[in-house]
């Protein structure tokens, strides 16, 4: 009898809520959800929706989750929907606001594990769209591991003022523009109202869509999922494809650390390196592959780099946007140009359920300016770089493809901030001069706490005409919206006691980077004598969040992963 009015047991995680006479209590409570014992019945499928009405590159999720649901259901699933938090850096820049950026990527990490693994779903898709949500949804699925899809919100279209293509770093250098007096309060208004037109993650290789992309080089991602537009129906067609492949997934019993292996971490590294990506990446992809226990040590960044061409120069770097990447053939095409000249690893499995090689296949360049050739790159090497030396002896983050010729090798004399505000103000006062080298510290996962994005201060730079001859240092990090000679991620960081805790005013700095290295010209005895003198800078705050964040957080060279002491 018992058998008859209660279900069965479908070999699925979900029968803990939903199988059996002793799981009546959970199926009671999904009566009070509304769901009918036919939904009950059939795979129950978590959708992670970054939905808010706070970040411009998550008001569209709404739609995309109602999407994702249509596909799941259409499938043989059911969908139920969870929500994930999101910071917008762009918002958050600037302020003690930006401490809380790269923090939630661990809160979001968390939250979605004991989400998933609380309710018992049996595959998930992920929603995501902005900085620290993308990677902080990637180290959930490898931790619960269980069927998983990612669908994000796309990119924002760019915007258009006095007839050329701009974007939201565009904004933050007009700032700097009006500072030095070659734009008015007028001009300045005019990239208010145009540079940022349409919901979407911003529309540069900035660290948004640089995540994004990265999901289709790991193979967690649909084709075109990092660069359709926000507000193209494309991408309201990808998000019910996205609900189906989750169910194919299930059926196949494909899980995320069959498909985010070491070969599938090299494999974004790459396609990293020919699309000039954010600096951040080097934070995440190291937290990714610590969440499935590879060791991933930064300065691979380098090799990979001297292998892999840079083939895009998307804004900053260029004058290209995530829509001209979208035409030109998108993330796909990247990957069959590197694939054919053997910088793949095609055999890795992905959320199609087929391999790399069989989803690259056909997908060729159509813009030959957007995407180069193999053999006729933008540069040799790939767009980032790892320095080491005596000023980071654990290693600094560059990204090489957005620095000037003129300022790969640099030395200069340092002029030394605490704090990313008091440089901001040296900066707008005029007090940098050419060839200074600004180094700002303090900024550390550790010391900020929260390793704050230094966007106005690189835009300020930039906007007064010093791009091209002055050096940006930090152990805080960059948007991927930062381009010249910005350097971040020193590691040992400053509250550490890191050599960057030690440069004084006027110190001479040397930036190698063909060579890889950043040197404080500063003699050894003298640096002894500084550290015996040195005393660390209490942080801002000590309390809540971020204090035990900062008890936990390893260094930038790490990827900023926390650790149980």
């Amino acid at each position: 009898m018992s058998r008859e009015l209660f279900p069965k047991e479908k070999n699925l995680r979900s029968d803990n809520i939903t199988a059996g006479v002793q799981r009546a209590p959970q199926r009671s409570l999904l009566n009070a959800l509304g769901l009918t014992r036919e939904e009950m019945s059939k795979p129950i499928i978590g959708v992670v929706s970054s939905y808010s009405e706070v970040v411009p590159g998550h008001m569209n999720l709404d739609k995309i989750t109602e999407a994702v649901k249509l596909g799941i259901a259409e499938a043989g699933g059911t969908p139920l929907m969870f929500p994930a938090i999101a910071v917008c850096d762009g918002l958050a820049m600037g302020h003690v606001g930006m401490k809380y950026s790269l923090v939630t990527r661990d809160l979001v990490a968390d939250s979605t594990e004991a989400m998933a693994i609380a309710h018992q779903f049996d595959g998930l898709v992920m929603i995501p769209n902005c900085d620290k949500n993308v990677p902080g949804l990637l180290m959930a699925a490898a931790r619960v591991n269980i069927p998983t899809v990612f669908v994000s919100g796309g990119p924002m279209l760019a915007g258009h003022v006095k007839k050329e293509k701009r974007s939201l770093s565009s904004m933050f250098e007009a700032v700097g523009s009006l500072a030095a007096g070659t734009m008015t309060e007028e001009d300045v208004l005019d990239f208010e109202n145009n540079a940022c037109p349409t919901c979407g993650s911003c529309s540069g290789m900035y660290t948004a869509n640089s995540m994004n992309c990265l999901t289709e080089a790991l193979g967690m991602g649909l084709k075109g999922n990092g660069t359709i537009p926000a507000v193209y129906s494309e991408r309201i067609k990808l998000a019910k494809h996205a609900g189906m492949a989750v169910m194919n997934l299930i059926e196949k019993n494909i899980r995320p650390r069959d498909i985010i292996t070491e070969d599938s971490i090299i494999n974004a590294l790459t396609v990293d390196m020919a699309l000039g990506c954010s600096t951040n990446s080097m934070l995440h992809l190291p937290a990714i592959a610590h969440e499935v226990g590879f060791d991933f040590d930064i300065r691979f960044a380098n090799e990979i780099s001297e292998k892999t061409p840079n083939l895009c120069h998307l804004a900053p770097a260029g004058y290209t946007y995530m829509e001209d990447l979208h035409e030109a053939g998108g993330v796909h095409a990247v990957m069959k140009e590197l694939a054919d000249h053997g910088l793949m690893r095609t055999g890795c499995m992905t959320v199609t359920g087929k391999t790399l090689r069989d989803n690259i296949q056909g997908c060729d360049i159509k813009d030959e300016e957007v995407i180069r050739p193999f053999m006729n790159p933008y540069s040799k090497t790939g767009g980032l770089a790892v320095l080491s030396g005596s000023l980071a002896p654990d290693g600094s983050v560059v990204k090489r493809s957005a620095v000037v010729d003129d300022m790969m090798v640099h030395q200069g004399r340092a002029k030394v901030f605490d704090c990313e505000e008091d440089a901001l103000e040296a900066i707008y006062a005029g007090k940098i001069k050419r060839g200074n080298v600004v180094v700002i510290r303090y900024e550390g996962p550790k010391g900020g706490p929260g390793m704050r994005e230094m966007l106005k201060p690189t835009s300020a730079i930039a906007g007064m005409g010093l791009g091209s001859t002055v050096a940006l240092i930090t152990d805080g990090r960059f948007s991927g919206a930062s381009r010249g000679a910005s350097i971040g991620h020193v590691s040992p960081e400053a509250a550490e006691g890191g050599p960057i805790a030690l440069v004084k005013n006027d110190d001479l700095i040397k930036i190698d980077i063909p060579n890889h290295s950043i040197e404080l010209l500063v003699s050894d005895e003298e640096l002894r004598k500084r550290k015996e003198e040195w005393v660390p800078k209490k942080p801002e705050i000590d309390s809540g969040y971020l204090a035990r964040y900062a008890s936990m957080v390893t260094s930038g060279s790490r990827g900023a992963i926390l650790e149980t002491k």
